[in-house]
């Protein structure tokens, strides 16, 4: 035997061999094949929104779980808001996932798994929206009795819109401004939204005449049908509506949120149209009952007016009578006063002239008497009568005389005294007040002196002793 070990030979084995990429390739198709396109029932849970747009998100049930992705485009077309916790049907296709060796349903649509889930899912956004007061009712506004025109968002080939022109026709003729939107459907929540919030917009006098009104409407259908209006997107444009909004969706036992959100709700399209405008014969009918009513008020105001004062005027003196008295008393005191003016003057005429012909006989009696009495003084007036008054005259003035003569300065300056007067005249009588180089004058009995000072000397009032 030879010392060298034959080398061991590979075992040979008829199972293919693939690489990672074929066999990722070979699954992706495989499931893309198998589960073209599916139906999946499911919880919501794990959703997250990427600044991207799209959303991930995976479906669980009591015994597995599938992951789930949302493309951008597809997610801002859908009607329902993914959120964790809601039961759906995602509508799609299996899709494999190399980089993570995972597959993952790629959603082309989204509903709501039966009534009621859907039910549930309504009811959580109403309390919510509810709390916000969104549906208080002082938020409510009165409709304009008679809008110029009146707004419609609803689909323009459905019989919503025909019913409300028929309606408005029948009641009262208004102008419509339609802004038609899909009521169902992909989209059709945001167009709905857009469109209230669009008339809205509108400048009041702007090209586009802006509604006084605006009714949200579609025609009855399921529950599933009528979503877009149970949409948090559309009750919120409705609440925020500046323009007064009536919500007429479905039939009379279909309930939206925007009926909550909605000024008015009415229960189909035609009584949204009824509720907008009133009945013209009606509204003709009430001004003819007021005018009726007016007439007969004013007609009855009239007749107590007439009444009263007929009662007034027969209590009142007879005006004509009465004027045509005061008018023959005005004659005939004019024609009195003509004659009585005369009459006085003349009266008074020779009244004055009596008074003239007295005063002039009294003055001339005056005058004679003054004269006599003048004559009989004259012939009392002597000559030696008039000489001894004189004498006795001349006597008692030469007494004053001497009287007023004892009383003088004269008098005193004769007796050796002097009067002092210093400059412009004035009397000196105190030493005192005379300074030395002062000019002064001294007046004698017989003339004056003019003298200049050298001081003032105190006068000695006593005797000077003698030495012994």
């Amino acid at each position: 035997m030879s010392d060298e070990t034959p080398p061991l030979l590979s075992p040979v084995s008829n199972i293919p061999e693939y690489t990672v990429s074929e066999i990722s390739g070979a699954v992706k198709r495989t499931l893309e094949g198998n589960f073209g396109r599916v139906r999946v029932r499911g919880e919501i849970t794990e959703c997250k929104r990427y600044p991207s747009g799209h959303v991930y998100f995976a479906l669980k049930d009591e015994g597995a779980k599938l992951a789930g992705v949302i493309w951008k485009f597809t997610a801002q077309k859908l009607d329902l808001k993914p959120e964790n916790g809601v039961e759906v049907i995602a509508t799609g296709r299996i899709s494999a996932y190399a980089d993570r060796s995972s597959y993952q349903l790629i959603v082309e649509r989204l509903d709501y798994a039966g009534v009621g889930a859907l039910l549930a899912r309504i009811e959580a956004l109403r309390v919510r929206l509810e709390a916000e007061g969104l549906f208080s009712a002082a938020r409510k506004r009165a409709l304009p009795l008679l809008p110029r025109v009146i707004g419609v968002v609803t689909s323009e080939q459905g019989a919503v819109l025909q019913d409300i022109r028929t309606t408005l026709a029948r009641r009262f003729p208004r102008p419509i401004l339609l802004w038609p939107v899909p009521v169902q459907g992909e989209g059709a929540a945001l167009r709905i939204a857009a469109a209230i919030e669009g008339f809205g917009a509108l400048p009041p006098d702007g090209p586009i005449p802006r509604p006084d009104v605006l009714i949200v409407g579609r025609g009855g259908g399921s529950l599933e049908d009528l979503m877009a209006f149970n949409d948090e997107a559309v009750v919120r444009a409705a609440a925020a509506s500046p323009i007064p909004l009536i919500a007429a969706v479905g039939h009379e036992t279909d309930t939206t949120l925007i009926d909550f959100a909605a000024d008015r709700r009415a229960p189909t399209p035609t009584a949204a149209a009824e509720l907008a405008v009133p009945a013209r014969d009606d509204l003709l009918a009430d001004l003819a009952n007021k005018a009726a009513r007016l007439s007969g008020a004013l007609t009855g105001r009239l007749q107590a007016a007439r009444l009263r004062l007929a009662r007034a005027a027969a209590k009142l003196p007879d005006l004509p009578s009465l004027l045509g008295t005061a008018s023959q008393r005005l004659d005939d005191r004019a024609g009195r006063l003509a004659r009585a003016l005369p009459a006085y003057l003349t009266q008074r005429r020779n009244r004055f002239e009596r008074l003239a012909t007295g005063l002039a006989a009294a003055l001339r009696h005056l005058a004679a008497e003054r004269r006599g009495r003048a004559m009989r003084i004259l012939a009392r007036l002597t000559p030696s009568l008039l000489a001894a008054r004189l004498r006795e005259r001349r006597t008692h003035l030469a007494g004053l005389a001497a009287r007023l003569e004892s009383v003088s300065h004269r008098a005193v300056l004769a007796r050796g005294y002097a009067l002092v007067r210093g400059e412009k005249g004035r009397v000196l009588t105190s030493a005192a007040s005379i300074g030395p180089g002062r000019a002064i004058t001294l007046e004698l009995h017989d003339g004056t002196i003019a003298a200049t000072t050298h001081r003032a000397r105190p006068l000695q009032t006593e005797l000077p002793l003698g030495d012994g």
